[in-house]
C-alpha cells in the first residue's frame, strides 16, 4: 500500500506544512474498515493551526480531490479517511504480490539498522523443557518480522552454561558416569545424574561440598572439569539444534553465561569509574532510589557475581560488536524487576544505547488439562509435545485424507504449525491455557485452519490446470465487496508486520493471517472459480494465488510451514 500513503501524502503537503516522511508515518489503517482504507490524524496540526482537529479535517477535506487514486475522501471527527480507489488497489496490490512472491511484505525502512534480540537461553546438560517454548517462539517471530523489515538481526542464545550445577554435574559424572551411555541420550543421561547426585546429597551431605569444590576447580581452569564441562555444553547444544530445527529457529551467537566470566571485572571496574557505585555492609551496590527501585546488587560480601553482573557485562559487549539500534530481551514477565535494574544502571552511567534496550515479557504457559504424561517430576519434555501433536495431527490425516502422500512429513508441518500458533496467536503478556483440542482445531483459529487454507488454494490451482499470472486488464473483473475485502487485507500485510514490529506482539500477525483465511473462505464460499466466464476465473485465479503467496509469507515468518496438500 505504499503508493497510497506516498499519495495520500503528496495530496496532504500543502495542507499539513509537514514534509512527506512525516506525513505518510502518521498515516493508519482505521480499525473499521467501513471508515475506509487509510485515515490521517489531525491532532498534530492542532497544535501548529492552533484549532479543534476536527475543523481542521474538514477544511483539509473541502480543499483537496481524491484524483484516480481515491473513491472518497472524507472528515470523521479528528480522522481524515480515505477510500483506495478499487482498480487501482487491486493493480497494485496483486502486481506486487506476483512481482515479488515470497518477498511480498518486505521493506527496506530497517536497512543499516541492527537489532540484537536475545531469545530462548536454555540451560545446557538439561532437557529442552516445554517452559520454555515461549521465548523460543516469540523470539524467533519477532527476529523473521525485523528481518523482512530490512533491519539486520542478531539473533542470541544466551545459554545458561554456569554455576554451580556444574560442579555438581561433574562431581556426579565422575562417580558414576558411562560414557557409552552418556553418547546414546546425552541430555537424558546427564539430567539423570544431576537427579541422582541430588538424590543422594539428602543421604550424604559431604556432596555438596564436592560439588562446591569442582566448580570451584572449573572457576580456576581445572583441565578435567574445563574438558567434562566443554563436553558436556557441546552435546547440549547438538540435541538442543534438532529441536530448534524442527521449530524453524536459527541463532548467530550461543555464547552463554560462562564467555563473560573474563570480562565481569572490566565491568564493575566500567561501573566503580561511572561514580554510580556504593559499598554497602561490604557489598558493591548501585542505588536506584530516585528510580524507585531497590539496589542494584553487583558483587556480594564475599567477592561473588550475581546473573545481572553478567547481563551487564553481556550489554556492553554486545553494543560494542554490534552498535545495535535496539535490544530486545524476550524474557518472562517475572523478570521485569531485573531488567529494570539492569537498564537505569547503563542510563545512570550515561550510555545513551540503554534508551534502545527493551524486555519484551511473556505471561506463563499452562496445560489445560493433565494429559500430558511428565518424565520427572514436572518437567514436560518441548520434543515430547511437538511428538504428539505430530501424532494427534496424523490421525486426523488417516482419517480424513487417507490417501494422502508424505502423511509423516505433513503430519509434522501441522502438530509443530499447531504448537507454535497456538502460542503465538495470543498476545505475549497473557497466560497461556495450552489444550490439544484447541490448537489443532482444523475449523478454529489456529495453524492447521490456515494451513488448510493454504492447501485448498492450491488444490484449486491444481484442478484449473493453470498457472496464474498477472495481467492489469483481467483483474479489472474483481469487483465484488467479497473480492474488495480479500484485496485490502492482501494489501495491508507490511502494514500488519510493522504493527507487530511496533509493539513486539507476534499474535497481531496471527490475528491478520486468521483474518485473511476467513475473509479468504467467505469469498469461496461465495464467488465460483472454475465456474465462471473466463475472465472473471482468470482474476479470482490471480486473486486466491495471491492469498496462497500471502498466508506461505505470514506463516513462514512465524515459524510454520504451509503444505500444499492435508
Amino acid at each position: 500500500m505504499e503508493i497510497f500513503r506516498q499519495k495520500i501524502a503528496e495530496l496532504l503537503l500543502e495542507e499539513t506544512g509537514l514534509d512527506l516522511e512525516d506525513i505518510k508515518e502518521n498515516v493508519e489503517v482505521p480499525p473499521d474498515r467501513n471508515l475506509g482504507d487509510f485515515a490521517f490524524p489531525c491532532f498534530k496540526l492542532a497544535k501548529i493551526k492552533k484549532k479543534n482537529p476536527a475543523q481542521i479535517a474538514s477544511e483539509i477535506v473541502e480543499n483537496i480531490e481524491a484524483g484516480e487514486y481515491f473513491s472518497a475522501i472524507e472528515a470523521t471527527g479528528p480522522y481524515i479517511n480515505f477510500t483506495c480507489n478499487l482498480e487501482k488497489l487491486n493493480q497494485d496490490t496483486l502486481e506486487r504480490i506476483y512481482t515479488q512472491g515470497r518477498g511480498y511484505g518486505k521493506s527496506s525502512e530497517g536497512d543499516g539498522k541492527t537489532v540484537v534480540i536475545d531469545f530462548s537461553s536454555p540451560n545446557i546438560a538439561k532437557p529442552f523443557g516445554f517452559g520454555h517454548l515461549r521465548s523460543t517462539v516469540i523470539g524467533n517471530s519477532l527476529a523473521n518480522v525485523y528481518e523482512t523489515l530490512g533491519y539486520n538481526v542478531e539473533r542470541i542464545n544466551h545459554l545458561g552454561d554456569w554455576g554451580t550445577q556444574f560442579g555438581n554435574l561433574i562431581a556426579a559424572y565422575l562417580k558414576w558416569g558411562n560414557e557409552q551411555e552418556l553418547e546414546k541420550d546425552p541430555i537424558e543421561y546427564l539430567y539423570d545424574l544431576y537427579v541422582k547426585f541430588h538424590e543422594e546429597m539428602e543421604e550424604d551431605p559431604s556432596l555438596k561440598d564436592e560439588g562446591r569444590e569442582w566448580f570451584r576447580k572449573l572457576e580456576e581452569g581445572d583441565e578435567t572439569a574445563e574438558k567434562l564441562w566443554e563436553w558436556f555444553r557441546e552435546m547440549s547444544l547438538k540435541d538442543f539444534e534438532r529441536i530448534y530445527r524442527k521449530l524453524g529457529v536459527k541463532f548467530d551467537s550461543n555464547k552463554g553465561e560462562a564467555f563473560y566470566n573474563d570480562k565481569l571485572e572490566d565491568t564493575i571496574e566500567t561501573i566503580k569509574d561511572s561514580g554510580i557505585a556504593t559499598y554497602s555492609q561490604g557489598a558493591l551496590i548501585v542505588d536506584l532510589n530516585e528510580e524507585n527501585l531497590p539496589p542494584c546488587l553487583l558483587k556480594k560480601q564475599d567477592g561473588a557475581t550475581l546473573y545481572i553482573t553478567r547481563d551487564l557485562t553481556a550489554a556492553f559487549y554486545r553494543y560494542e560488536n554490534y552498535q545495535f539500534d535496539k535490544a530486545l530481551y524476550v524474557v518472562g514477565a517475572d523478570q521485569e524487576l531485573h531488567f529494570n535494574q539492569m537498564f537505569n544502571v547503563l542510563k545512570k552511567m550515561g550510555c545513551d544505547w540503554a534508551e534502545n534496550m527493551e524486555h519484551v515479557p511473556f505471561g506463563l504457559i499452562r496445560f489445560q488439562d493433565r494429559k500430558m504424561s511428565t518424565r520427572k517430576g514436572n518437567m514436560v519434555y518441548l520434543e515430547d509435545v511437538l511428538e504428539k501433536a505430530k501424532q494427534l495431527a496424523l490421525e486426523t490425516i488417516r482419517e480424513k485424507n487417507p490417501e494422502l502422500d508424505n502423511q509423516e512429513d505433513i503430519a509434522e508441518m501441522v502438530g509443530v504449525g499447531a504448537v507454535i500458533f497456538g502460542d503465538l496467536s495470543n498476545d505475549r503478556v497473557k497466560e497461556v491455557n495450552f489444550d490439544w483440542d484447541k490448537i489443532l482445531d482444523f475449523n478454529g483459529e489456529t495453524a492447521p485452519y490456515l494451513q488448510y487454507t493454504h492447501a485448498r488454494i492450491c488444490s484449486v490451482l491444481k484442478k484449473a490446470d493453470i498457472t496464474p499470472e498477472y495481467d492489469k486488464d483481467i483483474v479489472k473483473h474483481l469487483q465484488s465487496d467479497y473480492e474488495k475485502n480479500v484485496i485490502q487485507l492482501l494489501a495491508g500485510f507490511t502494514d500488519a508486520l510493522k504493527r507487530t514490529r511496533d509493539a513486539n506482539k507476534p499474535h497481531i500477525l496471527a490475528r491478520y493471517l486468521l483474518d485473511l483465511g476467513r475473509e479468504f473462505n467467505r469469498f469461496y464460499n461465495h464467488c465460483p472459480i472454475l465456474n465462471e466466464t473466463e475472465e472473471v476465473k482468470q482474476a479470482r485465479l490471480i486473486l486466491i494465488d495471491a492469498v496462497r503467496q500471502v498466508l506461505a509469507n505470514g506463516l513462514g515468518i512465524m515459524g510454520i510451514k504451509a503444505p500444499e496438500a492435508m
